[in-house]
């Protein structure tokens, strides 16, 4: 049994609303759409860990973004998810990258690109290249987080700037 999915779905009592601070029932309607938009990111976000061009931690930090909207409990499931959380919090800390994500990115993004180029017609191979290029010079400019992370609840590393 995986051990990482036993805590779902986040326990009840940590819904918002819950507390000393009830939800308004004009606010329901708008929490539920936070809600499903985030289940929505947090699935593309986990079909992106094995379809190249469709990005992972992107999906993660925008579910995580409308669960702070539609329900506390789910995300701070998501960002004590031992996966999950430490790439959104390093995220939310300082717009910090893994330096092994930016290298399985770039390399995910260059066969993909490498793919596209053998598989596509001529006409239309360029265009993954042309969507990865901008996407891969973001991601290298972004700060690289190396060990120990603020994710791993440890001190934070100074952040080296991008090379």
């Amino acid at each position: 049994m995986n051990h990482e999915l036993m805590a779902w779905p986040p326990a009840a009592a940590d819904a918002p609303g819950q507390g000393t601070t009830p939800l308004p029932p004009t606010a329901r309607p708008l929490r539920r759409l936070w809600l499903a938009a985030g289940c929505l990111c947090l699935l593309l976000g986990t079909i992106g860990i094995v379809v190249p061009l469709l990005p992972t931690v992107d999906f993660y930090v925008m579910a995580a973004w409308c669960f702070s909207r539609g329900s506390q409990r789910w995300e701070r499931w998501l960002l004590n998810h031992p996966r999950i959380g430490p790439l959104v919090r390093d995220w939310r800390a300082d717009r910090s990258v893994p330096l092994r994500a930016k290298w399985l990115a770039t390399l995910s993004m260059t066969a993909s690109c490498l793919w596209a180029a053998h598989a596509l017609p001529a006409r239309i191979a360029w265009i993954p290249a042309a969507a990865c290029l901008p996407v891969a010079a973001y991601l290298w400019s972004r700060t690289t987080r190396r060990v120990p992370s603020v994710a791993a609840g440890l001190p934070p590393a100074a952040p080296t700037p991008a090379d």
